[in-house]
């Protein structure tokens, strides 16, 4: 069947055709031009007004500001040939005037739709994908719609999408009501999440609330916000929402079977922000992983290790298992550093020269000073240790320690304390005179070096009938 050519996209082929044969068309493009001047300039004057405004504010808060410069130019263009139509439709055609408006207005809308999206989804770095996604919908929708209104098929697809329909329960819908239900409720929850991200910057800028209780009240605020979206947008297309009473009651039947991981998950996820166990900046350990709480997500907590490691560990782990938090009522950490000297050193030196060594070092506190303890004789030297406080415990303290030790290990040598190292004595009891003709064992055993410095032991010779005193 031939496709009917639509009375909408005829007229405008015809007035557009026919104003180009008169001299009108002129005044039309410069109308057009001044326009389209008018509107580049106040695009440089917003242009310069959001820049300034940019310097002031936080890098998280400009996210999508690209896509709402390039708006700028269509939606000022819009307005001021929409405006420059209205005055001069009294006194000529305006045929291209009104051409124009149609791709002004599309592309302004949908470069201010990535730019909400944008702002939306800028502290969510795991949305990007659903980001790219939503703007290839959102463009194609727009420009196929804008395709249909200048080719005046509109109305036919709208009759088209409202002669399908089906029955859901006790609600009788069409494809034009499922599409456009479908379509409100993305708007609104847009909307909703949009605005809640608004009170969600407002919350965590506050000063005066713990920051678990920030999580959890900006959380409450999204989920209360795209409840009340999904509800009135359903209601308002003319879906009875007693219909999801039946989807609850099977959600709860999947939570109690197939879900109750991930539902133990999100339950222990609000136990940890509600009762403050684990609070954001933390350094715990929770076997096998030790770090600072970066995350405290839905499902899971980012633990990120001093190694620059991030592990993701279950919501459900935090609450059940022993957990280690080195900052729950103490913010600072304890290291400690050990060391040998020989006997014959002067131990109470020994223990000022390594307080002298943790002394000026960055981030090592000088309340609680450092102590040094003798902790026990061992078996090549006394076992010595210092113990100091360090600020910031999640950034590590290996370098503090490397610090120390070198300038320990400086001052022992320039002060003549000896750090030992193990050494063995062996003793042979059995009668090795006895043992066989020259070149034997004994022999062997004779030839062996002996460490450096150790005298030479005495040369007897035994009496005959005497055995050799070993």
């Amino acid at each position: 069947m031939a496709m009917q050519e639509s009375p909408a996209f005829a007229k405008l082929v015809r007035d557009v055709v026919r104003d180009f044969g008169e001299p009108q068309i002129i005044w039309q493009v410069v109308a057009l031009v001044a326009a389209l001047g008018v509107a580049f300039v106040l695009r440089r004057w917003m242009i310069g007004r959001l820049d300034r405004h940019f310097e002031r504010v936080a890098p998280a808060r400009r996210a999508g500001s690209s896509s709402l410069r390039r708006s700028f130019f269509p939606m000022f263009g819009w307005m001021c040939v929409a405006l420059t139509r209205v005055v001069l439709q009294e006194y000529m055609r305006v045929s291209l005037l009104r051409l124009a408006e149609v791709p002004l207005f599309g592309t302004a809308l949908i470069y201010l739709a990535f730019y909400f999206a944008r702002r939306l989804f800028a502290s969510s770095p795991h949305a990007y994908g659903l980001l790219k996604v939503f703007e290839r919908v959102f463009t194609t929708f727009a420009w196929l719609s804008m395709l249909a209104y200048v080719l005046g098929v509109h109305d036919d697809i709208l009759n088209w999408l409202a002669s399908v329909r089906f029955a859901v329960g006790a609600s009788h819908l069409t494809l034009l009501s499922m599409l456009s239900g479908i379509l409100w409720i993305g708007v609104t929850l847009v909307l909703a999440m949009w605005v809640g991200s608004l009170i969600e910057d407002r919350i965590m800028r506050t000063t005066t609330l713990d920051g678990n209780l920030k999580v959890v009240m900006s959380r409450l605020v999204k989920g209360v916000l795209t409840l009340i979206a999904v509800l009135a947008t359903l209601s308002f297309v003319g879906i009875d929402i007693t219909v999801l009473g039946v989807f609850g009651g099977a959600l709860g039947v999947g939570l109690g079977f197939g879900l109750q991981k991930i539902a133990s998950n999100l339950v222990s996820g609000f136990i940890i922000l509600l009762d403050r166990s684990v609070r954001l900046g933390d350094l715990i350990t929770v076997a096998p992983y030790h770090g600072t709480v970066s995350q405290i997500n839905t499902r899971y907590t980012v633990v990120r290790g001093l190694d620059g490691i991030e592990a993701l560990v279950p919501n459900e782990k935090l609450v059940t298992d022993v957990v280690q938090n080195h900052s729950f009522t103490e913010t600072r950490g304890r290291a400690k550093v050990n060391v040998q000297v020989a006997y014959s050193a002067d131990v109470e030196l020994a223990m000022s020269l390594m307080l002298k060594a943790a002394e000026g070092i960055p981030r090592v506190l000088t309340d609680p000073p450092p102590s040094a303890l003798l902790l026990n004789f061992g078996a090549d030297g006394m076992d010595l240790e210092m113990g100091f406080w360090v600020q910031d415990p999640a950034l590590g303290s290996g370098s503090i320690r490397s610090q120390i030790n070198l300038r320990i290990w400086r001052t022992f040598r320039e002060h003549g304390i000896e750090i030992p190292y193990a050494q063995r004595e062996i003793r042979i009891l059995n009668d090795w005179a006895e043992a066989g003709p020259s070149g034997g064992l004994a022999d062997a055993v004779s030839r062996i070096p002996l460490p450096p410095g150790t005298p030479e032991p005495a040369q007897t010779e035994a009496e005959p009938g005497k055995k050799p005193t070993p």
